[in-house]
């Protein structure tokens, strides 16, 4: 398969632009990654960012939301958008011909959107929906809560907002804060697929560099020291458990092995927490770990659903078996975890979406991109006597839980 690695430009105004080129596709994908997600928005307005990064939609440019969807569905876009901890996200995939098109229009929804009072009112509605979908779902509730005890500062807050920061949103709050914290230092555009570099690079200076305007600055995160316990009463026929235990930053040199003993504990079917949870005890219907990560700063989140009845006896194998990976790994757990992550990378590498998100999340994340041979020769680099190495520094402890549901557990030693 024929494909250049990514390449880089930064402009003047700080944007900057990631290219990943595939000749051997007919489509192309993008990412404007802006960052103004929950981490810089005002805590009284809490939510502002979600309903932003909507709003750019409804309207923008020459534009009102009818002709502005109109002009995008007739590109052919599969539009993604949203809003998390620290970004706002813009883009989608669609032909490779049209993706000038799409980059216009797009200068357009992140610089010049109309922001209608006429539409605020439905889109504050919609994100109040979700906000209360979260109190359905013990699962989803259980992790607000889990991040917001990890977490100490702005990180901990729910990228969803708050009631009473989405009731008290007018137009000129939206307004003003769009003109604050969308600004080109920091942002990013990220593409992939059947693209030339020089013309990309053309285009998006011609389309984005005259935007100006200093970046809001980030705060650090700042997560809790020590093993804690919070429990959420909820009268329920199940019991939610998550537990978080810092990892190592994606920039840290051993960041592959972290990975490759997440992936050990929760890699499939035949990883540890699935067969000594699940498999031979039947504890829980659904077990889970997976590594996660911030800017300078890296977690692993446990999850375990079960009934109050076998809550605390679940909670103990979760932390037995998390515990015991520092004790090293078999050949065959290895094996089987490096052939799931590269099974993943070659699926995600023939995607432009996945990699146009990739080398996007790369530049926010690392400040570079990273190619699919690079991660697969850090994967491939790991060994039993090297992974067990980092564990003896980096052994999963000091677990923040946080148990959901009728039963308040007995949190482990």
């Amino acid at each position: 398969m024929s494909r250049t690695d990514a390449r880089v430009h930064v402009y003047p105004n700080g944007l900057r632009l990631v290219v990943e080129e595939r000749p051997d596709v007919r489509a192309a994908a993008f990412q404007i990654v802006v960052p103004a997600g929950s981490t810089t928005e005002p805590e009284e307005l809490a939510g502002i960012s979600r309903v932003l990064s909507e709003m750019c939609y409804r309207g923008a440019g020459s534009r009102d939301s009818r002709e502005l969807s109109e002009s995008l569905d007739g590109l052919g876009l599969q539009r993604s958008f949203g809003s998390s901890i620290d970004t706002c996200v813009f883009g989608g995939a669609l032909l490779a011909d049209d993706l000038p098109a799409a980059l216009e229009l797009h200068s357009d929804i992140v610089r010049r959107p109309r922001l209608p009072d006429d539409e605020l009112e439905a889109v504050v509605a919609v994100a109040l929906q979700e906000l209360a979908a979260i109190e359905d779902s013990p699962a989803r509730k259980m992790s607000v809560h889990l991040r917001r005890t990890y977490f100490l500062n702005e990180y901990g807050r729910n990228p969803s907002g708050t009631e009473s920061g989405l009731t008290a949103l007018h137009i000129e709050h939206v307004g003003k804060d769009h003109a604050r914290r969308f600004q080109p230092d920091g942002a990013i555009i990220g593409a992939a697929g059947r693209l030339e570099w020089n013309a990309v690079r053309e285009s998006v200076g011609e389309l984005f560099g005259d935007w100006s305007g200093p970046s809001v600055a980030q705060p650090e995160p700042e997560s809790r020291e020590g093993a804690h316990y919070v429990h959420v009463e909820q009268d329920s026929a199940q019991e939610h458990i998550g537990v978080v235990y810092r990892s190592v930053a994606m920039s840290h040199p051993s960041a592959y092995h972290a990975a490759m003993a997440t992936a050990v504990l929760s890699g499939g079917m035949g990883a540890r927490l699935f067969t000594e949870v699940r498999e031979k005890r039947g504890l829980a219907y659904a077990v889970s770990a997976s590594g996660s990560a911030v800017r300078g700063a890296g977690y692993v989140v446990g999850y375990a659903g079960t009934t109050p009845e076998r809550s605390q006896e679940t909670l103990d194998v979760l932390i037995d078996q998390l515990r015991r990976i520092k004790d090293g790994v078999t050949d065959e757990e290895l094996e089987r975890a490096r052939t799931g992550l590269l099974s993943d990378l070659i699926m995600h590498g023939e995607s432009t979406t996945a990699r146009a998100r990739a080398i996007a999340g790369d530049m926010h994340l690392l400040g570079r991109p990273r190619s699919l041979g690079e991660i697969r020769a850090g994967v491939e680099a790991v060994s039993r006597e090297s992974i067990r190495d980092f564990l003896a520094d980096h052994a999963p402890s000091d677990f923040t839980i946080v148990t959901l549901g009728p039963r308040q557990l007995e949190p482990p030693q």
